[in-house]
């Protein structure tokens, strides 16, 4: 291999600063630490919301986030058919929580860092994300509402 060969910079993927190392471990340990959290809250059934939904007490509905808690629990448990089962937008910020705690492993752990991936999300507005939010939580919550108004007998 030639010395130019060896010297071109890879457009995939470059060697991390030890900054965005430590940035990465730290993101990694928050999503880990999250799942793990929420793993011993399924495994031995510690109580969240004492109260219940005072949404769904008040108008007899589910709430927009209504099965979220429970999907992310069915999530950690590693039941993701479940999870997508009981609030598609819950699964989906899951699924997304996983790809970024894979990419923080790799840059964390390895010192493999995609600056293409950077690129990209810097030149998303702010806008769009939260508008993209809310469109995946208005879909999960018609599939949430759907469902409910079906076990009624309402269509």
């Amino acid at each position: 291999m030639s010395v130019d060969q060896s010297q071109q910079p890879n457009r995939f993927f470059t060697w991390a600063s030890p900054r965005q190392r430590l940035i990465a471990a730290v993101l990694l340990f928050l999503i880990v630490g999250s799942f793990a959290g929420l793993w011993l809250i399924a495994r031995y059934e510690i109580p969240i919301y004492p109260y219940g939904c005072g949404f769904k007490q008040r108008y007899g509905l589910p709430c927009p986030t209504c099965g979220m808690t429970h999907a992310v629990l069915a999530f950690a448990q590693g039941h993701i058919i479940r999870s997508f089962y009981t609030q598609p937008a819950a699964a989906l910020f899951c699924s997304l929580a996983v790809v970024v705690a894979f990419l923080a492993f790799l840059t964390a752990v390895f010192g493999i860092y995609f600056p293409s991936f950077q690129r990209w999300l810097s030149s998303l507005k702010l806008r769009y994300i939260l508008a993209a939010i809310l469109l995946v939580l208005a879909a999960g919550w018609a599939v949430t509402l759907a469902r409910a108004l079906a076990q009624r007998g309402q269509y």
